[in-house]
């Protein structure tokens, strides 16, 4: 089920990154009084009341003239409108109404997306409610009085953004296709990839526009069996900054991500992978998903009998993060190897979904245990009492020990490695989470 997508909007100093830390529960953006601080997390998972979401800052270069700030302002609003479920438009209580304020409001207003008002800083409701009504002129309904800064009225605001949410989305509950999504930097040939997916099959089962955002899903049957893919090339933004696309780029990358069960990563072969390809991988190595690593233009490359072993040790190299990942050399302009994509792609959706009987993983452990002792210190040992399953997509595992501080990330990661020797789950991540019981 994919989380619901909650977008910020909103002039420069309204208090947009203080809100996002706010939520998102830690101080990520680097909150300075000079406007223009770019942040590098721009997304996070929040949780209230048992509903999950995945909030969103906009913002981006923050301008200093009157019209640069409108079109700015529009732009992100465009971003919002474009993959957001609901919006939280932010003003401030201090700066009062603003002519961009209401130009920007009837844009949102005519997406016909939830829009709530938020106006921030105020730190006193009996001082500035009479200040706070004025926004009511915008007509995109009730304003919400918070302040970020003394952590006033964020219930009341929560509770009215997951009220936008639907009851539980059944629509996309009882759809068990395979869903998947082709990311990756410009011009690595996304489209293309579909494109010739489509061209084979020559069944368009049908393209109907994402039900919330505007992601096109283009449904693909092969074998009679339906996958549907999700394309975040679709909306091709012209933007004069270049931070401005790769934020863009990054925000329609999570919210596909999100929606998918497995991600196609894709990267151009000639250019060879970049720091910007290791970004959005790990996006959807955050986010749990199966992964699997699309090098496109593979027909492009002079071959020896070295070339794909020295490729593939290349992007280990850069995405160490996510050995597990399954690596395919393809080309879309010829068609090389894209039909293997579904096999592989039921793979890894089958070890996203496979569950490991409590029993095995028990004996798995137990021998780990005896090959490799734990980890002590001063004196004190880890001992390792029971491994159970608890979740799939990805598969989760909950380990109770004696003492969570001697459970080391690298033994952790022993145990790993070696209930990936027993079960394979090539192309999907595991979790893993330490519990302590004490002794009896």
């Amino acid at each position: 089920m994919s989380k619901p997508v909650v977008a910020i909007v909103g002039r420069p100093n309204v208090g947009k990154s203080t809100l996002f830390n706010l939520l998102a529960g830690e101080m990520i953006s680097i909150v300075k009084d000079t406007p223009g601080v770019t942040r590098d997390r721009i997304y996070a998972e929040v949780n209230w009341l048992d509903r999950d979401f995945t909030l969103i800052d906009t913002g981006g270069i923050e301008p200093d003239s009157n019209d640069i700030i409108l079109s700015q302002m529009r732009e992100q609003a465009q971003i919002a409108i474009d993959t957001a479920d609901v919006i939280l438009f932010i003003a401030d209580v201090r700066q009062g109404l603003v002519d961009s304020d209401a130009k920007v409001a009837d844009m949102l207003r005519r997406s016909k997306k939830p829009v709530l008002l938020v106006v921030n800083k105020v730190d006193s409701f009996s001082k500035f409610m009479p200040d706070v009504y004025e926004f009511y002129n915008l007509g995109i309904g009730d304003p919400l009085p918070i302040s970020a800064a003394s952590r006033l009225g964020i219930g009341d605001m929560l509770d009215a953004v997951i009220a936008h949410f639907p009851a539980n989305e059944t629509e996309e509950e009882d759809d068990d296709r395979p869903r998947v999504a082709i990311v990756g930097k410009p011009n690595v040939g996304k489209s293309s990839i579909i494109n010739k997916l489509l061209g084979e099959e020559r069944v368009i089962v049908s393209d109907i526009a994402g039900t919330t955002r505007d992601a096109i899903d283009t449904t693909i049957k092969h074998d009679g069996k339906e996958y549907v893919f999700i394309d975040t090339a679709g909306l091709r933004r012209k933007s004069k900054i270049k931070e401005e696309l790769e934020r863009y780029s990054i925000i329609r990358t999570v919210t596909a991500v999100e929606r998918a069960d497995v991600v196609l990563v894709v990267i151009d072969a000639v250019e060879g992978i970049t720091e910007q390809d290791a970004k959005i991988a790990g996006i959807a190595h955050e986010r749990g998903k199966g992964v699997i690593i699309v090098v496109n233009k593979w027909d492009a490359i002079e071959k020896n009998n070295k070339t794909v072993k020295e490729y593939e040790h290349e992007v280990r190299r850069v995405l160490s993060f996510m050995p597990y990942a399954e690596i395919m050399f393809v080309s879309a302009s010829t068609g090389q190897r894209l039909i293997k994509l579904y096999d592989m792609i039921d793979i890894v959706i089958a070890n996203q979904n496979m569950r490991i009987a409590t029993g095995v993983l028990n004996e798995i452990m137990a021998e780990a245990v005896a090959m490799q002792q734990p980890p002590s210190d001063k004196g004190k040992r880890l001992k390792l009492y029971y491994i159970t399953q608890v979740a799939v997509k990805p598969p989760t595992f909950v380990i109770f020990v004696n003492d969570k501080e001697l459970m080391h990330f690298s033994y952790t990661r022993y145990l790993e490695n070696k209930i990936r020797e027993a079960f394979g789950f090539k192309g999907t991540s595991l979790k893993f989470f330490i519990r302590e019981r004490k002794e009896k």
